[in-house]
Order: structure tokens, then C-alpha cells, then sequence
């Protein structure tokens, strides 16, 4: 038996990547940061170049839910999903298949 976690993501399809990619900016208001984002980029903490917040969080599951149907509650799975733009990919990718 084979443990499924978020730690455990695929390769997402790298226009799906792009896709979320602008989806998180416009929801956002943020500008793409110098050399696009990559599928690891941190998202949330001192080391997030977008430098995003609660706010920011609450607008990025507002715009999933109206974009793919999602609904991504306040809880500890939604966190580690928005951990990185891979991670967000690989949880939609899990909740849409």
C-alpha cells in the first residue's frame, strides 16, 4: 500500500502549472516575480518572493472554488496544498480526477 501525501506529487502538466500560476497572481493583484514561477515556488513565509498573506490565501480559494469547482476550507490539508504552486497543482489535480 502506497502512502498518497502532498509530499508525494507528480510532475503537473506544465500548462495546468501556467494556468494556476495566473490564476494565483490575478486573484492576488501580484505581479509575476523576475524568472516566472517555478512548480516549487514557495508561496506563503519569509522565503515566498510574492510575499503573500491570510488574505492573500482566502483570495487564492475563492478564485479555485469559482475556477474548478473546489472548495478549499480552512484547514491544515489547504495549508500544505498552498505550500507551493506544485503542491496547489498536485491537490487540484487529486480533487478534479
Amino acid at each position: 500500500m502506497t502512502d498518497t501525501s502532498l509530499s508525494d506529487t507528480v510532475a503537473p502538466d506544465p500548462a495546468f502549472l501556467a494556468e494556476l500560476a495566473r490564476l494565483l497572481l490575478t486573484a492576488c493583484d501580484k505581479d509575476e516575480p523576475p524568472g516566472g514561477l517555478s512548480s516549487e515556488e514557495i508561496l506563503f513565509g519569509p522565503q515566498s518572493r510574492l510575499d503573500l498573506d491570510s488574505l492573500d490565501a482566502l483570495q487564492i480559494s475563492m478564485a479555485i472554488q469559482k475556477r474548478y469547482g473546489i472548495r478549499m476550507p480552512d484547514s491544515k490539508e489547504t495549508r500544505r496544498a498552498l505550500a507551493s504552486l506544485g503542491t496547489l497543482a498536485s491537490h487540484l489535480h487529486e480533487r478534479m480526477a
